[in-house]
């Protein structure tokens, strides 16, 4: 089995040894994404709603660059600081997915720094393979 690593333009420094995304066999993983900017720092420290949309808006970049959509995922994994943000978070999240939104879970987790209030992961099956707007590696 090959598989590529996806590594979209402007992808914050991980802050762990992982890649933002692999695609094995059509199917994309992305690994767990957090509020963080190209720099490293924190975003939207204290804004569950800020943070969700750059999340998913990291998810986007990986999937783009991927060659896919939102539309693709077929999961996503949900870790919350806090419950009493589910609400906020699902709001912003719905704006992401259309009537048939991706099978999921979430679960209330500490998370790797203290002012991270969500991460999320997702699953995609791609309709094509093809990469672009990313560094890749086939390996």
């Amino acid at each position: 089995m090959s598989k590529t690593i996806v590594v979209p333009k402007n992808s914050p420094p991980p802050l762990a040894p992982y890649t933002p995304g692999v695609v094995a066999n059509g199917v994309l993983y992305v690994s767990g994404m957090l509020a963080i900017d190209t720099a490293g720092q924190s975003v939207g420290v204290g804004d569950i709603r800020v943070q969700t949309r750059h999340v998913l808006e990291a998810i986007r970049a990986v999937v783009d660059a991927a060659g896919g959509s939102m539309s693709d995922i077929t999961y996503s994994m949900i870790f919350l600081k806090d419950l009493a943000d589910y609400q906020a978070m699902n709001e912003t999240y719905a704006e992401y997915f259309d009537a048939a939104p991706p099978a999921r879970y979430c679960i209330r987790a500490d998370l790797v720094r203290p002012e991270f209030l969500v991460e999320i992961g997702a699953v995609a099956h791609l309709r094509h393979t093809s990469t672009s707007g990313s560094s890749e590696v086939v390996l």
